[in-house]
Parts: structure tokens; C-alpha cells; sequence
């Protein structure tokens, strides 16, 4: 074998860890589907499913009480050779801790998604599933930058619904999508949840519109940070976490002790930062 097939071996290798942050194992199966069918040649898609916490994720008490489950898997999926992980809750839930904690690429699928979506419209909709999950969102478009081309609109779904099949999960979705293409003028659609993931091609050929699903998008940018050799910054607000106890049942995410040495150094560090 040459160097340079070697090379592309090497180079092509990639492992994705994608967590569901919810416990519905149902959902792990439909997100790992999405995530495997955009993936490139050469990428494993490891696809799990959080063995803590709420089996949905519907506003601001839930995600909090999912993201102990959820730092587990990430922190499991890095020891096992994962080289960036995506988190599948269109919440981005977590996704800071999770960008301090690891030191592997950490990737939220709102922001994905709302990436792509400023790559190909002035303006597009994010539609999610119910009220007390559009407020949340409406927060995350404010933070990354994308109020004046993105609105959010809910369907009134239940998350669960969307495994219903007797459920009209999917033809609430439908009427969303149509008002939003003709109130909100808007060019593309976003798909606010990863329980839509395998929805995204059969709307976007019914609506004539791009239609873009975060799992698809989060996988695509995780390769490029992976190929670019990027990972996320260890200076300042995502700096690994600073070694404390922690008391009660969190005992066991106590970030470990190091050294003195190795602590010392880390401390001269972040003082400079």
C-alpha cells in the first residue's frame, strides 16, 4: 500500500456519535436513519440514546433535567474514539456544557440547521412543535445572530405524536409549513425537532421549497470540522471545567482531580484567560 492510499484510509475513517437526549428509543432510530443517510462514505454514525431524563423534551424543566443523561453519553462516546457528536434536540440542549466538558467538536442541530438555512435563503421558518418549545427557539435564533431572517412558528404537536401514525401530527406540520410559506414569505423551511428528521425530503418535494433537517445538517458540518481539523476552543468560556466535589446524586460529574502539576498549569491558564 502506498502513503498516499494510506493517507485517504486514514483521512476517511470518521466516527460520529449522535445523542438523542431524550430516552425514547424510538427516536434514536428515526434520528440515526436521517444521520446515515447524508453521512460521507468513510463515517460511522454511532447513534444513542440517553439512559436518563424525560422520554420527550418540551420546554425549559425538561431539557434541564435531561442534560446530566446526555453528558454521559457524550463523555462515554469520546472515550470510545467518537471524533465529534452531535446533539439531536432541536434545543440545542446542554450544548455549552457540552462544548466545556468534551474536547471533541460538539454540535447543536438548531444551530446547524440555521447555518444552512442563512447558506440559501434571506429568509426561512423554523417550524416546531408546540408553544412552550417556540419560546426557547425564538431564544436560540437571538443568540446566534439570525432575528432578521428567521421566524419560528409552532404546529401544536406533541413530540410523541409524531411516532402516532393515528396521530394528525403530521398534517398539523403540513398546514404550519403552507402558512408560513405564504404569511411569512419565507424561502426555505427548518424543521424545529430531530423527531421530523425523515420527514424533511418527502415536505420539501411537496412544497417546492428547501426543507432542511438539523440531524442532516449537524452530520455535514461534523465532518468538515473534522476534515478542517477543528475542534472547539479550550480558551475562556469553554475551558475544561475547573476540578470541585460535587455533592449528592451529581457526585459522579465532579470534573476529575488533576495532578498538582497538571493543576497548576491549568489554573496559570485560565488566569491569562
Amino acid at each position: 500500500m502506498s502513503a498516499a492510499v494510506g493517507r485517504e484510509i486514514e483521512r476517511t475513517a470518521v466516527q460520529i456519535l449522535v445523542v438523542n437526549p431524550n430516552t425514547t428509543a424510538s427516536m434514536t432510530e428515526t434520528i440515526a436513519a436521517a444521520a446515515r443517510l447524508v453521512a460521507a462514505a468513510g463515517t460511522e454514525i454511532v447513534a444513542v440514546t440517553s439512559s436518563m431524563g424525560p422520554v420527550s423534551i418540551e420546554g425549559y424543566y425538561d431539557e434541564a433535567l435531561a442534560v446530566p443523561g446526555l453528558l454521559v453519553e457524550i463523555a462515554a462516546g469520546e472515550r470510545s474514539g467518537a471524533q465529534a457528536a452531535i446533539i439531536a434536540c432541536f434545543d440545542d440542549t446542554g450544548l455549552d456544557a457540552a462544548r466545556a466538558m468534551a474536547n471533541i467538536p460538539v454540535i447543536g442541530i438548531c444551530e446547524a440547521s440555521l447555518a444552512v438555512g442563512s447558506f440559501i435563503a434571506q429568509r426561512f421558518t423554523v417550524v416546531t412543535t408546540t408553544e412552550r418549545s417556540r419560546v426557547p427557539v425564538e431564544g436560540l435564533v437571538q443568540r446566534y445572530g439570525m432575528v432578521g431572517r428567521a421566524r419560528v412558528r409552532a404546529a401544536d404537536i406533541p413530540v410523541l405524536a409524531l411516532e402516532d401514525p393515528a396521530s394528525d401530527a403530521i398534517l398539523k406540520l403540513r398546514g404550519e409549513i403552507a402558512r408560513a410559506l405564504d404569511e411569512d414569505r419565507a424561502e426555505a423551511i427548518v424543521l424545529g425537532c430531530a423527531g421530523m428528521a425523515d420527514l424533511a425530503a418527502e415536505l420539501q418535494r411537496e412544497f417546492g421549497v428547501p426543507v432542511i433537517d438539523g440531524v442532516g445538517a449537524a452530520v455535514k458540518q461534523a465532518e468538515a470540522l473534522i476534515a478542517l481539523g477543528l475542534s472547539t476552543s479550550k480558551r475562556g468560556a469553554y475551558a475544561n471545567p475547573l476540578a470541585k466535589p460535587y455533592l449528592g446524586a451529581l457526585k459522579s460529574f465532579a470534573p476529575v482531580l488533576l495532578p498538582p502539576s497538571d493543576r497548576n498549569a491549568t489554573n496559570d491558564q485560565n488566569a491569562r484567560t
